[in-house]
């Protein structure tokens, strides 16, 4: 594949990646601060993992992956 073949396809995903993005913003899941996303915030430092929401987002690409492979 070609640069320009590439670049399409990224540019595809980061739209695919932007509307599930707000698909989920709109039905009230806001993905980031889903229960069980650490979070440690002190005087001189902020630590932040969103567990959970990479754990919904990988069964979520999982899926779509599994779907397109059929």
């Amino acid at each position: 594949m070609n640069l320009s073949k590439w670049l399409i396809v990224a540019g595809l995903v980061l739209v695919a990646l932007g509307l599930i993005s707000w698909l989920f913003t709109k039905a009230g899941i806001p993905l980031g601060k889903l229960p069980g996303d650490v979070q440690y915030k002190s005087e001189k430092v902020q630590v932040y993992f969103p567990l959970t929401t990479c754990i919904i987002l990988s069964l979520l690409f999982s899926l779509i992956f599994w779907l397109f492979k059929k």
